[in-house]
């Protein structure tokens, strides 16, 4: 996927400024496509070079105007074909796997705090979805469902099952990194 795909599935939800979708990235998107602020503004460029964007600048009192991106013929038939397009699975690239595996050449609990910070940072980052959902699609002031919110529910749904998941395998290297830790064997 390249970025161009992220920001115009990100435009369609909602049309806006270079910096509104750098926020957005930082906010929901950026959990499954990241981007620094440069490469948004650069692949906007671009785009709108392209003709996939349309622009209009907007007039804001004490301010620059800024410019609202919203996308235009060429890019929504861009976005089509390539979400008609098949994409191979994907492979799981993992550091800390490999880091865990290694680590029955070295001292096995030497590696515990490194798993714990990826445990707090799952954990703040599953509190985070779950904090989004209740806000944005189960709580009491979540607008109604609609089609695109549906499909929003359900990429956050598969956020939150994640983070559970590696919570739980991270649970297991943790006890396993510690049974090594006191001289038990294998189970």
């Amino acid at each position: 996927m390249a970025l161009d795909h992220a920001i115009l599935v990100s435009l369609l939800e909602r049309p806006g400024s270079g910096y509104e979708l750098a926020r957005r990235f930082e906010r929901s998107i950026g959990y499954f496509w990241t981007a620094t602020h440069q490469q948004i503004y650069r692949v906007l460029r671009r785009m709108e070079a392209e003709g996939l964007l349309d622009v209009r600048e907007v007039a804001q009192q004490g301010r620059p105007d800024k410019r609202e991106y919203s996308v235009a013929a060429p890019g929504r038939a861009a976005l089509s074909r390539w979400l008609h397009e098949p994409i191979e699975p994907e492979s799981l690239r993992h550091e800390l796997a490999v880091k865990i595996r290694g680590a029955a050449f070295d001292e096995p609990a030497a590696l515990a705090g490194e798993v714990e910070r990826h445990r707090r940072v799952h954990a703040e980052r599953l509190a985070h979805y779950l904090a989004g959902q209740e806000r944005d699609f189960t709580g009491p002031g979540a607008p109604p469902p609609d089609p695109g919110r549906e499909l929003q529910h359900v990429v956050l749904r598969g956020g939150i099952a994640y983070e559970r998941m590696t919570l739980d395998w991270l649970d297991d290297v943790l006890a396993t990194l510690h049974r090594l830790a006191g001289g038990l064997p294998p189970s």
